[in-house]
């Protein structure tokens, strides 16, 4: 039996690309005002909608200047000198896989500290923690 794949998402709403890259609304709105190639659509309410490649290169933006501690006109130059060589692309498919195995490795952390009794499981409802009496089965 073939299995169905889930379709990728191709656009992302500011919530969705905040979520993703751990930034706030107001960073990646900066960012847009300093790099031209940031300049997501906007759907009809006027909310900005971003696509994958924007997403990849705003990854990239953040690695540039959390992690390589580029300045701003540092990390345009650099993504300038890389979209001129043709690396651009495989710089910021690159950029994202180095974040993702950062989340990994932070998540796997935080599972091990709860294995090992040095920090309370976190739950979904936000009840961690909270002295709230069980909800009753009667």
């Amino acid at each position: 039996m073939a299995t169905k794949e889930e379709p990728v998402q191709e656009f992302f709403s500011i919530g969705d690309v905040c979520a993703l890259t751990d930034l706030k609304p107001h960073v990646l709105r900066y960012w847009e005002s300093q790099f031209r190639f940031l300049n997501p659509a906007k759907n009809r309410s006027g909310n900005r909608v971003y696509q994958r490649r924007e997403v990849e290169l705003i990854m990239l933006v953040k690695h540039l200047l959390y992690t390589e501690k580029y300045t701003i006109d540092g990390a345009r130059q650099r993504i300038e000198e890389q979209r001129r060589a043709g690396s651009l692309r495989a710089e910021a498919r690159a950029a994202l896989d180095v974040q993702m195995i950062r989340d990994l490795e932070k998540q796997l952390q935080g599972i091990l500290r709860v294995l090992d009794g040095t920090e309370a499981p976190q739950t979904t409802d936000g009840a961690a923690g909270r002295n709230e009496p069980e909800p009753s089965t009667k």
